[in-house]
């Protein structure tokens, strides 16, 4: 076995071997959540004429330079102009005319003034505060103007993006179609959730999370199931797996060095493996490679070790595949309550952050986490975040500032207001 390769090097080899899917186009109606693969120009102004920002009166500015609570100005009403009219009328001094939320904006009329702020009496408005020249009235183009850029390729469509679609007429949109991934626990110890447990078994619960996981970051999962101890289960696992059209293979255990040797060589056999090991902790034992023409990572069996190598290297590559354009991991700078001691490889310490006198402080023990055990779920159930100690630091003082990854950022939590 060789010496493990640095998580730099390693994310470097798994993204230069993942590339984006290639766009296709949908309805508007089903774009939510994709990754926008073309550029998108506004066919028009918007908003295509000036408009009224509310319910009210058009008016002419000067006409009202006098108005107030005590000597309102009184303006003769010569109409009404309701949202999805338009009127050939003008005002001219001493008028208005009624005007709807949305509503074009008649000729003559320099502002609007809010119904609340007005009283009709015996077709006459009276007015009771002053307003300046184009007050209440939306420009047309003040959104966007013809021709102008308005979302660019990279860009995750949510419920804005959606809108703004919307307004430029795209019922149809170009977008990175969704990563398939499959996901396929190893093992003969392994047994299903709802199983009883016997004498040398665990329950199957790596596969559950890197479900979750893969649909958190955008991706498809496809679940594999469980592949036995053999070489033919698990050969027929992957063929299965390839025979879906996946885009990334996700296996979790039988990749470290006291393991059985029967992942690895049928690993190595359908196809070519890149690395077996990651300077990393937790999640050293990490196998990478080309299986069916299908990028593959091999996460360990240690549940906290799989999370750490799937956000460490899994959530990068589904991101890529899906069309975005960076990957980074949401992260703050945190003052640190206690000492650290690392080992020498990149260290991911489970923690919780809060905030306290302005400031974000972050702890690496609580909640009965006094260790950064592999197999201690119950420890990420309780972080918020992971401290990220660089393999060429060996010990951080209490007081340093150091970086900690948020996970599933930004999230609901009192303490982040």
């Amino acid at each position: 076995m060789s010496r493990p390769i640095t998580s730099a090097r390693a994310l470097a080899i798994v993204l230069g071997a993942t590339g984006r899917l290639r766009p296709r186009r949908v309805p508007l109606a089903r774009a939510l959540g994709r990754v926008l693969a073309e550029n998108v120009r506004a066919d028009g102004d918007n908003p295509p004429w000036d408009n009224s920002a509310m319910d009210g009166y058009g008016v002419r500015h000067q006409d009202l330079k006098n108005a107030g609570e005590v000597r309102p100005v009184r303006l003769n009403l010569i109409g009404t102009v309701m949202a999805g009219q338009t009127t050939g009328r003008a005002i001219g001094p001493g008028q208005a005319m009624g005007i709807m939320t949305g509503a074009p904006v008649p000729r003559g009329v320099t502002a609007v003034i809010p119904v609340e702020f007005t009283r009709e009496e015996r077709g006459r408005v009276l007015a009771f505060k002053t307003v300046a020249a184009g007050e209440n009235i939306r420009r047309r183009g003040e959104n966007i103007r013809r021709r102008e850029k308005v979302l660019s390729p990279g860009s995750r469509i949510g419920p804005s993006e959606v809108g703004m679609l919307a307004i430029v007429g795209r019922n149809r949109v170009k977008v990175t179609p969704v990563p398939k991934v499959a996901v396929l626990a190893t093992g003969d110890e392994l047994v299903d959730v709802d199983e009883p447990i016997t004498p040398g078994k665990i329950r199957n619960s790596n596969e559950y999370t890197s479900i979750a996981l893969v649909k958190l970051y955008g991706g498809e999962p496809v679940a594999l199931g469980i592949a036995r101890d053999t070489a033919e289960d698990l050969t027929a696992k992957i063929q299965g797996g390839v025979e879906q059209n996946v885009d990334l293979f996700l296996t979790s255990a039988g990749v470290s060095v006291g393991d059985f040797d029967i992942v690895k060589n049928v690993l190595a056999a359908e196809g070519e493996m890149h690395f077996w090991q990651v300077a990393i902790k937790p999640g050293k034992p990490l196998a990478f490679g080309i299986v069916g023409g299908v990028p593959l990572l091999g996460l360990p069996g240690n549940p906290v070790a799989a999370m750490v190598a799937f956000e460490v290297f899994a959530r990068p590559a589904i991101l890529k595949l899906g069309g975005h354009a960076s990957w980074n991991k949401p992260s703050v700078r945190a003052i640190l309550d206690e000492d650290v001691h690392n080992s020498g490889r990149r260290h991911f310490m489970r923690a919780r952050v809060r905030q306290e006198a302005g400031d974000y402080r972050v702890t690496t023990r609580g909640s009965g986490v006094q260790v950064q055990g592999s197999g201690i779920l119950s420890s990420l159930v309780w972080a918020n975040g992971l401290v990220v100690v660089p393999e060429e630091v060996t010990f951080i003082e209490a007081g340093s500032s150091v970086e900690v990854w948020m996970l599933d950022w930004p999230r609901a939590d009192p303490q982040f207001p």
